[in-house]
């Protein structure tokens, strides 16, 4: 099954049972959900083993990097750019910044029960007819069920992880953190340089985040930082040199001494075993 639309404005979204196989194709700059309806799905997230089994469900932002390794069972995904469904066309925790998708350190894993099965079922089985009507309606009512499944999903979520104690505005806070430190962190390592566009100081924005059980402002940027020059390491052709430049470190001695501390390997180490052994990241 493969319904896809593409929008005269470049907007994009498909439902399907399968991901490509080819690596290139599912790092594509897509948001996505996978959902598993049945037996297991093993995959590789940000070079971290995965395991999906029947019933749960996550979501992805474009910047996580993605490969399949197994699959034994069958699942659903839902694919949009933010062309399509835009991150900010919609406010709150319904938006490509809400819940779901608020930022790469983070990942939503859910575990879908009965019911909320039953309300996610309704949902896309009516969404194969829309992909196929051609009248000038139908790519609305396809935002439209796109809005109902991330609306669903997020009062799963809701109820699964969010902490009781928070406030509202400290979860907004901690998203709209996760949001600057995506778009910035090649080039701002600081939590003050976050804290001033926030309008807050460095030690409030630590309290807050510690109140709320979310991760320090400064582990957050070093993760990012750590995703993305792993990324780069094993996914490209550039030296660790450029790769330090690239991340906005003074020298290649900084980043080496980051990457170490991070990963436990030194570069050269983890380009030579594949980065298997790179993955348990520090604060």
């Amino acid at each position: 099954m493969e319904y896809t639309l593409q929008t005269p404005l470049k907007g994009f979204v498909s439902l399907t049972d399968s991901l490509p196989r080819n690596t290139e194709a599912l790092n594509d700059g897509l948001y996505r959900i996978l959902w598993v309806r049945s037996g297991e799905l093993h995959l590789e997230i940000d070079h971290l083993p995965t395991l999906l089994r029947e019933g749960e469900l996550i979501s992805l932002t474009p910047l996580r990097k993605l490969e399949i390794k197994q699959e034994e069972g069958r699942y659903l995904v839902l694919s949009f750019n933010s062309d399509f469904y835009c991150i900010y066309g919609h406010s709150g925790d319904v938006s490509c910044s809400g819940v779901l998708f608020h930022g790469s350190s983070h990942m939503i894993h859910l575990s879908i029960g009965e019911e909320q099965t039953a309300q996610l079922n309704e949902i896309v089985d009516k969404m194969p007819e829309e992909f196929i009507v051609s009248d000038d309606l139908h790519e609305e009512m396809l935002r439209l069920q796109l809005k109902r499944f991330i609306i669903t999903c997020t009062r799963i979520a809701r109820e699964q992880i969010e902490h009781p104690s928070d406030a509202e505005s400290v979860k907004d806070l901690v998203r709209r953190y996760y949001m600057l430190v995506d778009q910035h962190f090649r080039t701002r390592h600081k939590v003050s340089d976050y804290a001033s566009m926030l309008h807050r100081s460095p030690k409030t924005l630590s309290n807050l985040f510690s109140s709320g059980g979310f991760p320090s402002p400064l582990k957050i940027i070093r993760e990012r930082i750590f995703s993305e020059s792993r990324r780069l390491l094993r996914h490209t052709p550039m030296q660790a040199k450029e790769v330090a430049s690239v991340l906005g470190f003074e020298d290649l001695a900084s980043f080496s001494r980051f990457f170490k501390t991070m990963s436990g390997v030194s570069i050269s180490q983890f380009r030579s075993e594949g980065g298997e052994n790179a993955s348990k990241g520090q604060a």
